[in-house]
């Protein structure tokens, strides 16, 4: 009895698990729990019998000076342990760099007799031939009974599982970033190459030498025990993988899978992966794409805010915000005030024709409105928009909004419109008119939000619903006067528009052209800043405000929705904070949030509330 491969994990596996699990924790889901169990469960029992093999065979042995003593299957339990531990911790790094994914946009629709379709077929058939040919050889060395027959051994096991994973997911294999399958890979192989190396230098396990082939990657480590941790985290990796595979399909494809349980059972995800790729919703899919790069580009706090969410509620709201933010843009670029007015028409006549009345047939029946009215909404964005904007209409999930919100978007565009070189104050005359366009722009948003959040979670009585919808609202104003007090410099440059109410700038002794002005100039004076300074104070203390009055409900959301909503507010309040720093540039116009600060400020929001 010894202690010395206990050390080991005392020293080398559960360290490394202890961050892990306090950098994730925050960002564990039911679902993570249930594919790090499974994950677990597949490595544990695929990996014992093999093992046993081993020990049983002499290939390889633990002194009993350096375990325990307990044993399953002849196998020490610090062995079995390591099994645990390592899919455990490759898991979990898996995890945490794969969490900014939204799986959906790396499926591919693999159209039959086309040039893709075939590049797939191709790449799908060379990566099992790799497979086989590692199977084959395996064999050939096991055969042999030489020193190969570890390597062989290695071969024989790892081969078969990695053909299959490949098989089922060579998709996302392919088209995941690196930082979700390459990375998670290389580097718990680097770690264990270096833990197992000492371990042979110290006697804690012994590969014999008539079973292996005595070359070394490095000194002290065995070309053999280098391709076998090589291999498990492949395989560990692989399962991730495809364990996510299906679940974007099941996510992904509602035609297929109308409704997906929390948690899916192995049989539904082995169903999900054999759904043929020709089948899959290419214009769906594209729609994601668009809607994740339009984000990505144009809104980095939502973008990140949007990675806490799970399943169909973060394509929804993906969607939603980028549908949002399209038609702002078309409205934005528009080259005259008369384009702009015409994207507005367009836009209040497809979300019209997305929501056209029930209507009864001569013989009584009812035609639903979604069946009757998605040809002519679909046919309208066609021959209306640009092409990088239908297929976001089209997905738009209006079954699952109100319309109201959505028009009252369309009106606020309008307050927009109202902006002219002669008219820089536009229809902000008072501090209501600036809540009314905050309301517009911003509260319907956020009602919009919240209502994906309750139909997606259900359960909410009608009179909390209401009350968390309108605390939602006042919080979307919240963030407008964020978001016009970060642009004050680039709305008076860019779009010669002042949001500030006249009684506010005449405090200051400025009229709506002398403030435009003097943001125009470029290099403002003293006291010209320290005007700015005030008047920007004062809305941020309008933001605070509502901030204050509306963050409370957000504890009141379901669960599921709870931290991932406070993620979102909390990344853009931190743009307020920006903006209050004392030394802020303010004549820089647009306050920038670090990377590393939003993912701080993100991670610390999922722990709990935000003390202000």
């Amino acid at each position: 009895m010894g202690y010395d491969y206990a050390l080991v994990h005392l020293t080398y596996t559960l360290p490394p698990a202890a961050l892990l699990t306090l950098l994730y924790a925050p960002l564990c889901t039911k679902l993570d729990l249930y594919e790090i169990g499974f994950l677990i469960t597949i490595a544990v029992t695929s990996t014992i019998p093999w093992d046993s093999y081993l020990i049983r065979t002499n290939i390889w042995s633990y002194p009993p000076s350096v375990v325990l003593g307990p044993k399953i299957f002849d196998i020490p339990i610090e062995e079995v342990f390591f099994f645990v531990i390592q899919t455990f911790n490759t898991t979990l790094l898996y995890l945490i760099l794969s969490k900014p994914v939204l799986h959906s946009v790396h499926l591919f629709k693999e159209a039959k007799g086309t040039r893709e379709g075939q590049k797939w077929k191709y790449i799908k058939l060379m990566g099992q031939l790799a497979f086989a040919l590692t199977f084959k050889k395996g064999i050939d060395y096991v055969r042999a009974e030489g020193k190969q027959t570890y390597l062989g051994l290695i071969f024989v096991w790892a081969a078969p599982f990695l053909w299959m994973l490949w098989s089922l997911a060579y998709q996302f294999l392919v088209r995941l970033p690196l930082t979700s399958t390459l990375v998670p890979i290389v580097v718990p192989t680097l770690y264990l190459w270096v833990v197992d190396t000492l371990a042979l230098k110290r006697g804690t396990w012994v590969i014999e030498s008539g079973t292996k082939t005595g070359i070394t990657l490095w000194p002290g480590l065995e070309i053999e025990e280098a391709v076998f941790f090589l291999f498990t985290n492949c395989l560990i990796v692989f399962g991730l993988v495809a364990f996510d595979n299906a679940v974007a399909v099941l996510n992904t494809f509602p035609a297929h899978f109308p409704s997906v349980p929390t948690l899916p059972s192995p049989a539904l995800l082995v169903r999900a992966l054999l759904v043929p790729a020709s089948t899959y919703d290419g214009d769906g899919i594209v729609a994601l794409q668009q809607s994740v790069q339009r984000l990505k580009a144009k809104s980095r706090s939502f973008y990140l805010a949007s990675s806490t969410f799970q399943g169909r509620l973060r394509i929804d709201l993906t969607i939603l915000y980028s549908f949002c933010r399209l038609a702002d843009d078309l409205i934005d670029n528009a080259k005259d005030a008369a384009e702009a007015k015409q994207w507005v028409s367009k836009l209040k006549t497809f979300v019209d024709l997305s929501y056209s009345e029930d209507e009864k047939k001569p013989d009584g029946s009812l035609v639903k409105a979604n069946d009757k009215n998605q040809g002519q909404a679909t046919l309208f964005a066609v021959r209306n928009f640009p092409d990088d904007v239908v297929l976001t209409l089209l997905l738009l999930p209006t079954q699952r909004l109100d319309k109201e919100p959505l028009c009252e978007l369309l009106k606020g565009f309008e307050m927009d419109l109202a902006f002219t070189q002669s008219n820089l104050s536009g229809p902000i005359k008072t501090e209501s008119d600036l809540d009314t366009y905050g309301a517009r722009v911003a509260g319907t948003v956020a009602l919009l939000c919240i209502q994906l959040v309750m139909y997606h979670y259900p359960g909410t009585s009608e009179v909390k619903a209401k009350r968390l919808m309108a605390s939602g609202h006042d919080m979307g104003i919240a963030l407008q006067y964020t978001n016009i007090a970060r642009d004050l410099a680039v709305d008076a440059t860019e779009s010669k528009r002042c949001y500030v109410p006249p009684g506010w700038l005449k405090k200051e002794k400025l009229t709506p052209e002398s403030f435009v002005n003097g943001l125009k100039s470029g290099t403002p004076d003293e006291f010209f800043l320290k005007k700015l300074g005030a008047i920007r104070g004062r809305l941020l203390e309008r933001s605070f405000g509502l901030y204050d009055k509306s963050r409370g409900a957000i504890e009141e959301l379901p669960r599921e929705a709870r931290a991932p909503m406070r993620v979102a507010v909390e990344s853009y309040m931190q743009i307020a904070r920006e903006l209050r720093r004392p030394g802020f540039m303010a004549q820089a116009g647009r306050a920038t949030v670090p990377k590393w600060k939003r993912i701080w400020v993100g991670w610390r929001a999922l722990l709990g509330p935000v003390k202000r």
